[in-house]
């Protein structure tokens, strides 16, 4: 008991002069060590001293001292952690770098049992994991042994916290740190199938990086839509990521693809796949498995199991990649830290260009060339619209887009053409097929929206549209709009809606007419018209001169009202046009025609002219909403031509509630009515033209009726349009069957 009270006052009078004179206190120190050199007070009060004093190189001796002679003290296990924390974060303190530099004085055999120790003293396993990864990284040589026991511990804790995403603390450091270690090091010895486990172990990880979704509390501009691919456990600012239980720092994840690329080049060296072994590009390496799939049927055994994992495992990581590029451009608000700014989103449509192309041409010139022609030299120049053309190899399908609203279209269109020869690859063969399934049933990629997203555009590519409507039903489903969620503009409307535009294009490439209406009028419902009509480029112009298509192209449209509603025109259009032509009469859906045929005049002129042929058979023609919704000079001088007796004396009923409104129609009407049109052909200020001498013998109501026609030609076609699709919503629908 004496012992124990002089120790104490020795280390008291040490510490009464550290202060003033910090020489007495180390001797007193010392003196009381030589006396008791198995107490430990005496000893850590030293240490203490020449810690606070930064003499890295004692204090390390006196730590060293400690660690061996008193193991089971807790302090020295918490000036441990304290050492061992410094070691592995970013902190640049004066602090901490005291303390790197005096772990870094112990001697090598010391630094690799204190971290070994001190790991077996951790209960948390991502500390655990990250004081053996300080471990392996110092001294390689302890890969060996503890290489694979740390990564089998991190994937057991992520498999026993039960986390529904990929992007987690415990897969980031198996991946991003702990692999590289393992599979890099000469004298680690791994069965094939544990590097292939690892080697999809780190595809899901980089995969789930990439595409994970936007956070709900980022910039407005980017939270408009949220795949399913999220992060529970993941805490992102506006302009963070952050992943739960590390650092902001640790948590960015510098080239992922390229990353996954180094790993697949040694994990193929390691488990003997063909080709050489240099780091290749993902273009590359998805010509090499092709070259290999030819000779898949002629193998056996061992031989074709490893061919068949290289190849699903490639051609997997170039299909989502290539995906994920092509969604990046059509869909980029499914993405974190992608600019709202960017030029999407995008839709895959049926390209309708050739709506206006189906006629009788040579028929309409004979028989109204009376009509004045509005089409100049200008409007005759071809435009070249095939924009994958040299990229869609083998299908002889086109898809269409316009090169100045999407700058990066080659690439774009290449990234779609190389996930669908990736798709292809992987269901040549059952082998392959089931393999790749399994893949996908591991990560749950149904639950991707992004790459349902994909899926649905190149199904539709394949022309399998029923397989199509079935998967647009589910997306339309996730991808409902929230409340608040509509901007002036109406695009986050349209981007949530871009399932059930898709879903009227296949019912109308499957005829389904009614269908294909149904769903776009729901659309338009919610759409703002543009404020101006979008002025025709010489290219966009020239069109229905250029190269004849198909009839089955696709085409890239801007998810935007002043793309979507000339879409949703010229659909309804084509679902009219096959009925407007029977043989059977039907004035409505010829009506409709007329008021659809308005939108980019003059490409439907020569459509126009076989209405009107059709009208000269019948003898009469009944629309009631002709004057509410056409404006068009050019129709309106046509109708008006229609009375004369040249033009055949026709009956119109084109007032609402009227009956046969002209019985007995005056030659003077259409004679004077036309020369009045033509008047006012050439300027758009046609609100002031004097009608003069047409009132004679004439119905009052059909004059002031086209009085009114004429004054309105200045209009915006749009909005009058628009109006048409909303307020004759359900008689457009009902004229289909």
């Amino acid at each position: 008991m004496s012992a124990q009270k002089d120790c104490e006052f020795l280390v008291k009078r040490a510490r009464e002069l550290v202060s003033d004179d910090p020489c007495a206190a180390k001797a007193w120190l010392i003196t009381a060590r030589t006396l008791y050199p198995a107490d430990f007070n005496i000893q850590y009060e030293m240490y203490i001293i020449e810690q606070n004093a930064e003499r890295t190189a004692s204090a390390g001796r006196l730590l060293y001292d400690m660690f061996v002679n008193f193991p089971d003290q807790p302090i020295v296990w918490r000036e441990i952690s304290v050492i061992t924390a410094a070691l592995r974060s970013d902190c640049q303190d004066k602090h901490a770098q005291f303390l790197r530099g005096l772990f870094e004085t112990l001697p090598g055999r010391v630094q690799c049992e204190m971290l070994l120790k001190a790991t077996e003293q951790c209960f948390n396993t991502l500390e655990k994991a990250e004081m053996l990864l300080l471990l392996l990284k110092r001294f390689p040589e302890s890969v060996v042994q503890h290489g694979v026991n740390l990564g089998e511990t991190l994937l057991e804790a992520e498999a026993s916290e039960n986390l529904d995403t990929p992007v987690n603390c415990f897969r980031k450091l198996f991946v991003c740190d702990v692999l590289p270690l393992i599979i890099n090091n000469v004298d680690m010895r791994l069965p094939t199938s544990l590097l292939q486990k690892y080697m999809l172990k780190a595809s899901e990880f980089y995969i789930g990086y990439v595409t994970r979704g936007p956070s709900p509390d980022g910039q407005i501009q980017a939270s408009q839509e949220g795949g399913p691919l999220k992060s529970p456990s993941v805490s992102r600012g506006s302009q963070r990521y952050v992943i739960d239980g590390l650092s902001e720092k640790s948590s960015v994840v510098a080239e992922p693809w390229e990353r996954l690329l180094d790993i697949l080049a040694v994990v193929g060296a390691r488990c003997e796949w063909q080709g050489d072994q240099g780091q290749r590009s993902y273009v590359e390496m998805l010509q090499r498995v092709k070259e290999l799939c030819r000779y898949l049927p002629s193998l056996e055994g061992d031989t074709r199991s490893r061919c068949c994992s290289q190849v699903v495992i490639c051609a997997a990581l170039v299909l989502f990649r290539s995906a994920y590029l092509y969604v990046l451009t059509v869909q980029p608000t499914l993405f974190q830290g992608v600019s709202a700014l960017s030029s999407g989103p995008w839709i895959l449509l049926e390209d309708l260009s050739s709506v206006y192309n189906d006629v009788e041409m040579e028929r309409g010139a004979l028989k109204h060339g009376h009509k004045k022609r509005k089409l100049a030299d200008g409007r005759e120049k071809t435009m070249s619209s095939d924009d994958e053309e040299g990229l869609g190899k083998g299908r002889g399908r086109h898809i269409l887009v316009n090169k100045t609203d999407m700058p990066g279209w080659s690439e774009t269109l290449e990234s779609f053409r190389t996930a669908r020869e990736s798709w292809d690859l992987l269901h040549s063969h059952d082998g392959l097929e089931t393999e790749f399934k399994k893949i996908c049933a591991s990560w749950k990629t149904d639950s991707w929206l992004w790459f349902r997203i994909f899926l649905t555009d190149m199904i539709m590519y394949q022309g399998q549209y029923r397989k199509a409507l079935s998967s647009l039903h589910q997306m339309a489903a996730v991808q409902q709009p929230q409340p608040g969620q509509q901007s002036p503009s109406g695009q986050v409307s349209l981007e949530h809606h871009r399932a059930l535009i898709q879903q009227a294009s296949c019912h109308y490439a499957l005829g389904e007419y009614r269908m294909a209406c149904e769903k776009l009028l729901d659309v338009v419902g919610g759409m703002v018209p543009p404020t101006q009509e979008a002025m025709k480029t010489p290219e966009d112009q020239g069109k229905i001169k250029g190269k004849p298509r198909k009839g089955n192209d696709l085409r890239l449209l801007p998810c935007t009202s002043k793309a979507i509603l000339p879409f949703c025109l010229q659909l309804m259009l084509a679902c009219f046009k096959l009925r407007a032509f029977t043989d059977n009469r039907d004035d409505l859906s010829l009506g409709h025609v007329v008021v659809l045929l308005q939108y980019d005049w003059p490409q439907g002129e020569m459509l126009f002219l076989k209405a009107v042929d059709k009208i000269c058979q019948q003898g009469s023609f009944q629309y009631e909403n002709f004057f509410n919704y056409v404006t068009n000079i050019d129709m309106l001088e046509e109708f008006a031509y229609l009375r004369t007796p040249e033009g055949g004396r026709i009956q119109l009923e084109l007032l609402p509630n009227q009956g046969m409104l002209i019985k007995n129609p005056s030659p003077a009407l259409g004679v004077e009515l036309n020369t009045l049109l033509l008047q006012g052909v050439q300027t758009m200020d046609r609100h002031h033209t004097v009608t003069r001498g047409i009132t004679k013998g004439v119905k009052e109501d059909f004059r002031l009726a086209m009085e009114r026609q004429v004054s309105r030609c200045g209009e915006n076609l749009l909005n009058v349009l628009h109006r048409f699709c909303i307020n004759e919503k359900i008689i457009i629908i009902q004229s289909l069957p």
